[in-house]
């Protein structure tokens, strides 16, 4: 959704956009790689980048997957410009995810 100049992506699950279908089943590596390719996708098709992402919110159903999922989502952020994040262990996530990736971008 764009409100005025914000872009609030809702939360991506790893899902291929193309199928529908669950990625990674229990593979915390590729779930997260799927989920931030989901969001760019989304702020690509707003005419925005990484670059343009003030605030995320990262849901994991286990902690102890958070270096695994920080060291990927770091990939798409420069650290001295990186957003405002909070990662919050969550009891459970749709269809079984291991991980959720929701953001707030400026255009």
């Amino acid at each position: 959704k764009v409100d005025f100049n914000k872009i609030f992506v809702s939360g991506q699950i790893p899902l291929d956009p193309k199928t529908g279908e669950f990625v990674g089943s229990g593979d915390i590596t590729r779930q997260t790689q799927q989920v931030m390719q989901n969001v760019q996708a989304i702020l690509e098709a707003a005419g925005v980048t990484w670059d343009n992402v003030v605030k995320t919110t990262i849901y994991l159903s286990d902690l102890s997957n958070f270096a695994t999922v920080n060291q990927l989502y770091g990939q798409y952020f420069q650290e001295a410009s990186a957003p405002a994040r909070a990662c919050i262990e969550v009891s459970g996530l749709p269809k079984g995810a291991l991980v959720e990736v929701e953001c707030i971008a400026i255009a």
